[in-house]
């Protein structure tokens, strides 16, 4: 006899309403759908303020390459947050990183790519320092980067000696401030960065109906379809926006191809594999998570290891835009990235968050601090005003903690 599940319709009765998705978009995930709420009203009370000029494509292309570092930052600080632990020390692993490449590039002749691999294997190791300090003797990670935060800047010093290198060769300042255009040609504007974005936007549409479809057979819930579409359709056009303006200035920006491939891999790694769900589990619930068998010393070690690497990719980014190393360099970038994380939907105690609300993050702040210096507002009112979003965006976080206690 044929059970009545074989002959169920998960689709029919798991499709909300258009009212029940209004309702769980603005409940549910209300930290989520804030967070877009935010960065929109920003953009657009910013483009007001400058008179457009904060959307112009000049000044886009240069908040994406005056803030990929601290964004290619907060994808790593995100996931150490996210396991329960912080990282003050990334400024000066990004000063450290600069300075070793620029010894070795500038100083010693070597070619360009040698310093590349020099700056990452830096990181790494600092993060494997870090890691080791943090996972296997048990001193908390805010103890360990402080320390760390004091002894790279100084070993940044040293390898300096106190005064700035410049200039790297061409091929690594490209790395900073390159663009990929001309390929397809355009008249006025560039049709390869279009082309690209598109591939994108439409690589995204699919993964979302896949998503969908795979909900619907699962019988979960999902939105209403004439929602769904509207957001497809609302993503498309903020992306394809975005592409028409670089498309119209320089083209598309080497860092944000990188930026865009580092999104992509630690994305998955966060959503789809075992590292990623160990790390959710030991920030969600250290005690629950070591009874459960998660390795918990090698994750973390992993944490900080993966967090050194990407703080030497940022070295790299930031040297070769600045085309040179200073030993000031990297200051106040881990209270950015760290700011980044948190506006985007970090939890304080862990076990929440997700890479590209970090994204978010980071572009709320940037695009904050570009509209700010836009306007001529000086640098104290800059850190009052970063500041108090920081703080609104915590609090915000602890409401709803508390909303979802109540509720319960």
């Amino acid at each position: 006899m044929s059970t009545p599940a074989t002959t169920q319709k998960p689709s029919e009765g798991s499709v909300n309403s258009i009212g029940q998705s209004l309702k769980e978009t603005f409940t549910s995930n209300l930290r989520q759908s804030g967070i877009f709420i935010a960065f929109i009203a920003i953009v657009i009370a910013g483009a007001i303020a400058t008179n457009g000029t904060l959307l112009s494509g000049q000044n886009v292309t240069n908040i994406v390459l005056q803030y990929s570092y601290i964004l290619v930052l907060a994808i790593g600080m995100v996931i150490v947050i996210i396991g329960g632990h912080i990282d003050l020390s990334v400024g000066s692993v990004v000063a450290f990183s600069g300075a070793i490449s620029a010894v070795i590039v500038i100083k010693g002749g070597q070619p360009w790519w040698v310093g590349v691999i020099a700056a990452l294997a830096v990181g790494a190791l600092v993060g494997a320092w870090q890691g080791f300090w943090v996972a296997f003797v048990g001193i908390p990670a805010f103890i360990t980067t402080l320390a760390g935060m004091l002894i790279f800047r100084g070993a940044t010093y040293l390898t300096l000696k106190n005064i700035s290198l410049s200039p790297f060769p061409p091929e690594y300042a490209k790395i900073g401030t390159g663009f990929q255009n001309g390929l397809f040609g355009g008249n006025g504007f560039d049709v390869f960065t279009l082309v690209v974005f598109a591939v994108a936007v439409a690589g995204y549409i699919f993964t979302q109906f896949r998503q969908r479809a795979a909900a619907v057979r699962y019988n979960q819930h999902v939105t209403a379809i004439p929602l769904f579409i509207v957001k497809l359709i609302a993503v498309a056009a903020v992306v394809m926006g975005f592409a028409w303006l670089l498309a119209n200035d320089r083209g598309l920006p080497n860092v944000l191809i990188i930026l865009a491939v580092l999104i992509v891999i630690y994305t998955l790694v966060t959503t789809r594999t075992v590292f990623g769900r160990n790390v959710y589990a030991i920030g969600g619930n250290l005690t629950a998570a070591t009874l459960s068998g998660v390795k918990v010393k090698w994750v973390n070690f992993g944490i900080m290891l993966n967090m050194g690497l990407l703080a030497g990719v940022a070295g790299v980014l930031f040297s070769a835009r600045s085309n040179g190393a200073q030993p000031g360099a990297g200051n106040m970038f881990e209270l950015d990235a760290i700011a980044a994380s948190f506006i985007g939907g970090a939890a304080v105690t862990g076990g929440v968050g997700k890479v590209t609300g970090a994204m978010i993050g980071g572009l709320i702040m940037a695009t904050m601090t570009n509209a700010m210096q836009l306007l001529g507002y000086e640098q104290s009112i800059q850190y009052i005003v970063k500041g108090l979003v920081l703080l609104l965006a915590v609090a915000f976080d602890v409401y709803n903690k508390r909303r979802a206690g109540a509720t319960r």
